[in-house]
């Protein structure tokens, strides 16, 4: 944890008003304002946080961050009180680096890596691979906190604050190793600033989150943020050059003076994967590291997979290991929870799959890699999210009927919006692709029962689009829901087993 009181300057603030106060904690909410305190007032997409800093001054705040907008707004409230001012004009970075400082330790190596897909699975193989080497590791992202140091997480990438005071308690448990998810918001937000990284990697560049970023050039700009702003110059960076994107990203990291490890395909890339082979329980590796060829079997379902443990190898080489010992310990690598998780196998042997894809581009990818390792047909379950970017729905119910033999279209976590004009939208996708067995069913839990007793010998099923989510969001209530648990109770049932 922090020390028990830092002043201002101790943070790399100055006073623009008031004294140097005196600091006991930091705070952006105002409800969880203590005496002591420093508020930091972010601007906010719907109100700005300077709004509450009369609620976080009569909490006993000595000290308020924030920038001239938010100083224009509390005016009257900062006039008449004692507490110390300071204005800068980008806070989120301010507060970044001053919970750096109060927090003070993290842990001795960290690596980061961003991308429209595959963050959570690059950051725990990443993880896996460090305590298989004997070290004390753990990874931060969409499931929380795990490895040797385990705690929730609300957030992919958590607030500046919340994530400083994880990384000093992970440090103070011995964790000496930890990856982490980088997302766009978390790097445009500059939640990520005043982490101390020593490699980063990207994985790949798709559709998603326009409903947050305006446009596709302004989603991949905050994605490069974590090589142009966060990745220190001497800092090595991991990049898929098989990405359209991959190439422009290694040019912004070399002119940094980054030192760069490429992966892919093709003849360029440092770690290229050569071959891939395809079997009902995994998958052979055959891929090439300074001049020689490696052969490594993957108990892993699905080709992308491949990518994600060759992303995760180089950023474990990139901190200092032996790619002769990464490589030995690959075969020992455990699905992530609820990435081609294989949820329950029916007794005629048909598997069913639960994936968090949730993207066009991420239904696709996993049907097209489920297809090598099944002799049958695919049934897809797959539906999309309310109060989020609207245009792909459509998209991903295409990329469904393409792929699937036979797809079921159900909600997925319609928050305040009408499911059934969600569920209409995603079919509207489907009806593009001739000859498509589409069916809509609204509940999801049906949609699985239906899933699973379609499947005859050599089927499997992919339930996509919540993969570890334990809750379904309906409305603003969150009712208890895990498509894995849901899968396993429809095979029981089916199979005479409850």
């Amino acid at each position: 944890m922090g020390s028990a009181e830092k002043n201002l300057v101790e943070l790399g603030l100055t006073a623009l008003h008031g004294a140097d106060a005196r600091i006991t904690g930091l705070s952006v909410d105002s409800r969880l304002t203590k005496p002591g305190h420093l508020f930091a007032a972010m601007p906010g997409t719907k109100v700005h946080g300077a709004e509450f800093i009369p609620f976080a001054l009569r909490m006993g705040a000595v000290a308020v961050l924030t920038d001239r907008e938010g100083a224009e707004i509390a005016r009257e409230a900062l006039t008449g009180s004692k507490a110390a001012l300071v204005v800068v004009e980008d806070p989120r970075q301010a507060l970044a680096y001053a919970s750096a400082l109060w927090f003070g330790r993290q842990p001795e190596t960290m690596v980061a890596v961003t991308g429209t897909n595959g963050k959570t699975s690059v950051a725990s193989f990443t993880r896996q691979i460090w305590q298989l080497l004997d070290i004390e590791a753990a990874n931060i992202g969409t499931t929380g906190v795990e490895g040797a140091y385990a705690a929730p997480s609300a957030h992919t990438t958590p607030e500046p604050i919340t994530l400083h005071r994880l990384l000093s308690d992970m440090a103070g448990a011995g964790v000496t190793h930890a990856a982490m998810e980088a997302s766009s918001h978390g790097l445009a937000q500059r939640r990520l600033d005043g982490v101390r990284l020593a490699a980063a990697a990207f994985t790949n560049f798709t559709q998603d989150h326009l409903d947050y970023h305006r446009t596709f050039d302004e989603y991949f700009d905050a994605k490069a943020l974590l090589f142009t702003r966060v990745l220190p110059e001497d800092g090595i960076a991991v990049i898929n050059l098989d990405d359209p994107r991959g190439a422009e990203l290694s040019r912004l990291a070399l002119a940094r003076g980054q030192k760069l490890i490429g992966i892919g395909h093709g003849a360029e890339c440092d770690l290229r994967l050569r071959n891939q082979r395809f079997d009902a329980t995994g998958q052979d590796l055959r891929f090439d590291w300074e001049g020689e060829t490696h052969m490594v079997r993957l108990p892993l379902i699905g080709g992308f997979q491949a990518m994600n443990v060759m992303t995760a190898a180089a950023l474990v080489i990139a901190c200092g290991a032996h790619a002769e010992e990464v490589f030995r310990v690959l075969p020992r690598l455990e699905t992530v929870r609820g990435r081609m998780q294989l949820a329950a196998t029916r007794d005629n042997g048909a598997a069913v799959f639960v994936d968090y894809a949730h993207t066009p581009d991420a239904v696709e990818t996993a049907l097209k890699a489920l297809r090598p390792h099944v002799m049958g047909r695919i049934v897809a379950i797959v539906g999309a999210g309310g109060d989020r970017d609207a245009t792909k729905r459509p998209l991903m119910g295409r990329a469904a009927a393409e792929f699937a033999d036979v797809v079921f279209v159900t909600d997925d976590n319609p928050r305040t919006e009408d499911p059934a004009t969600i569920r209409a939208a995603v079919m509207e996708g489907t009806r593009a692709v001739d000859g498509t067995k589409a069916i809509e069913v609204g509940d999801r839990a049906e949609a699985i029962l239906r899933g699973v007793d379609a499947l005859q010998p050599g089927d499997a099923l992919l339930i996509a689009g919540k993969g570890h989510e334990t809750g379904q969001i309906v409305g603003t209530d969150v009712y208890p829901f895990d498509d894995a648990e849901q899968a396993s109770v429809a095979v029981a049932a089916l199979d005479g087993k409850i």
